[in-house]
Formats: structure tokens, C-alpha cells, sequence
């Protein structure tokens, strides 16, 4: 009687597992769009990802897209993927997106995230204070540029973030220099380095300038929700935004609200796609400091890493 019972669930079990993946196999002829963004890691990431789904049968397109568009293309299925979600840039649209059903919210990688002003280490000496972002009041003028009419110039990405905002609520004689992809901070960064000029700008943790750079976080006052909903909190009594980002903060990934019933076995393998700081930063450093592309260093990152990547995929999801 066990004997019968058992191979009775085993063939029920084959049988909806068949038919499951028939089904998913008839509707993944449409391809899976993946969002890439304009910073390394989330590329390589990207295209990471899509070669898995590619492994397990489904066909894949890449969708260059800003942060500000992709979530009324996730939301309406025009996009179907986000591998990085960051908490400091990206939290506010995020949650209100989820909240309304638009995406999904498909869980978070073990890496902890930084987005913050940053200088590297000689600017110290110049700028006796840092981190501490008080020091930025009294030597502001050495952060200038010939447009800058004497003001200090921060360098921002293309990217979701109230710098000017905080410079009016901290007081602060800074102007903000937004470039248009965030490459170009690179490049800012390695013409001042050589120069050993001054020069503060938008960075963040995993990313592969930590390995090549020394530098520091400034340290504006602490983050509270507080700061971008209550003027009367903190260092200023009249305006939000005046303390610095979270630290530590998640790192998620975001699907399409129809993802997980379309392309099940996808959906599952993304909630289990899990990097670590280290992972983002060495994956990123393939492309920035090893000069390889964005797919090259994809394949090369899932070469060295095949048996992590095969456990992310559910077991009876190779199509």
C-alpha cells in the first residue's frame, strides 16, 4: 500500500511538473525584458541574470532605461526585472510602487549598500575636518571650478537624489554638477587623483573604486525618515533633506506584478539571486578596471562561479 502511494505522488507530482513547465515553455515565447541601468555593476548584473534565463530555455532582451522611467515600464510589463533596487536612490518610488501593485518586490541581496558624497583621502589635508561635512562650510572654495563662480561643485549621477536640496537645508556654498552617465564620475575622479585637486563627488558601496581609490564617506548628520518628512527635525528648522543617507542599507531586486504567473521558474530563480558586496564589487571591477564589456564580464563572472549561480535554479526549471 506505501509502495503504491508513493509511486501514485511521485507521478502526480511528474505530471504537474510536465504540464507546468509546457505551459511556462508556450508563454516565455515572448522575451523576458531585463532593465539596464547606467552604472557597471548593474549591467553586469543584468546581463548575469539574463544569460541564467537563457540557460533555462527563455529568451531575453535588455532594456537601457533610466531609474526615473523603469517603474512604469516594470509596472506595465514593458520591463520585467530589476536586479538592482538601491535603498538610498531608489526606496521612495520602490515601496510606493509595491504598495500599489505595479511590481513586486523580490527580495534582497546579502550586500549592504552606501550611496554618499565622497572625496578621496589626499582632499583631507587640504580640508582639515572631513569627514565630518561641517569642514565643507569653511573650505568650500577649494572644491570650485572656473564655472562655478567660487562655489564648491559636487559631482552627481544621473540618478533619483536631492543633493541640491540638502545643500540649501545644510547651508552649504555648493553647487551640483549632474553628469549624464555614471561613468563620467570616473572620469572626474581619475583627471583630479592624477592632479591630486580636490574634488568631492557621488559614490557608493559595492563598487569597485573602494579597491582602487582610498577615500572616505562624508558624514552628514545621521538619516531619519524624519529628514525628508518633517522640516522641523534636525539641523534645519525650516527644510527637509538635512542629514546624509542611510548606511547599510538594502539592496533589492524588483519584478513585473505578472512575472511570477508568465515565467514562473524565472521568478523563482530571481528570488533566489543573491550577491554579496564583494561579488558586486569584483564583478564591476571586470568592466572598470580589467577593460572587459559588459557581457564578457558577465560570462566571465558565471564561469568562475557556475556552481553558485546552477543553486539559484529551482530544480525542474531548465526548459
Amino acid at each position: 500500500m506505501n509502495i503504491c502511494v508513493r509511486l501514485l505522488s511521485i507521478l502526480i507530482i511528474s505530471c504537474l511538473s510536465f504540464h507546468s513547465l509546457a505551459d511556462e515553455s508556450l508563454k516565455a515565447k515572448k522575451p523576458i525584458r531585463i532593465v539596464t541601468s547606467n552604472w557597471t555593476s548593474q549591467i553586469v548584473l543584468a546581463n548575469v541574470t539574463g544569460e541564467m534565463f537563457r540557460t533555462m530555455g527563455y529568451p531575453i532582451e535588455y532594456l537601457s532605461i533610466s531609474t526615473a522611467e523603469q517603474w512604469g515600464a516594470l509596472a506595465h510589463g514593458v520591463a520585467h526585472v530589476q536586479v538592482e533596487v538601491w535603498e538610498g536612490t531608489m526606496s521612495d518610488m520602490f515601496n510606493q510602487m509595491v504598495q500599489e501593485g505595479g511590481i513586486v518586490d523580490v527580495g534582497t541581496h546579502g550586500a549592504a549598500t552606501r550611496e554618499e558624497w565622497w572625496y578621496p583621502q589626499y582632499v583631507e589635508q587640504l580640508c582639515p575636518g572631513l569627514p565630518d561635512w561641517k569642514a565643507l562650510k569653511s573650505c568650500a572654495q577649494i572644491f570650485s571650478t572656473p564655472e562655478s563662480a567660487g562655489k564648491g561643485v559636487y559631482f552627481a549621477g544621473p540618478w533619483e537624489k536631492p543633493g541640491e536640496a540638502r545643500i540649501r537645508a545644510l547651508g552649504l556654498n555648493f553647487d551640483v554638477h549632474i553628469l549624464p552617465n555614471g561613468d563620467d564620475l570616473w572620469v572626474e575622479l581619475e583627471r583630479a587623483h592624477k592632479q591630486k585637486k580636490p574634488i568631492v563627488l557621488f559614490n557608493w558601496t559595492p563598487n569597485w573604486v573602494e579597491s582602487r581609490y582610498a577615500g572616505d564617506f562624508i558624514e552628514f548628520p545621521v538619516y531619519s525618515p524624519e529628514c525628508e518628512t518633517n522640516p522641523s527635525w534636525g539641523v534645519s528648522k525650516s527644510y527637509l533633506y538635512d542629514c546624509g543617507n542611510p548606511k547599510g542599507g538594502w539592496l533589492k531586486k524588483a519584478a513585473w506584478s505578472g512575472m511570477e504567473k508568465t515565467r514562473r521558474c524565472a521568478f523563482q530563480t530571481l528570488e533566489n539571486i543573491n550577491f554579496d558586496n564583494k561579488q558586486i564589487s569584483d564583478a564591476a571591477a571586470l568592466v572598470d578596471v580589467d577593460k572587459l564589456s559588459y557581457e564578457s564580464a558577465a560570462q566571465h563572472w558565471l564561469n568562475q562561479n557556475e556552481a553558485l549561480w546552477k543553486s539559484w535554479i529551482p530544480a525542474g526549471c531548465i526548459l
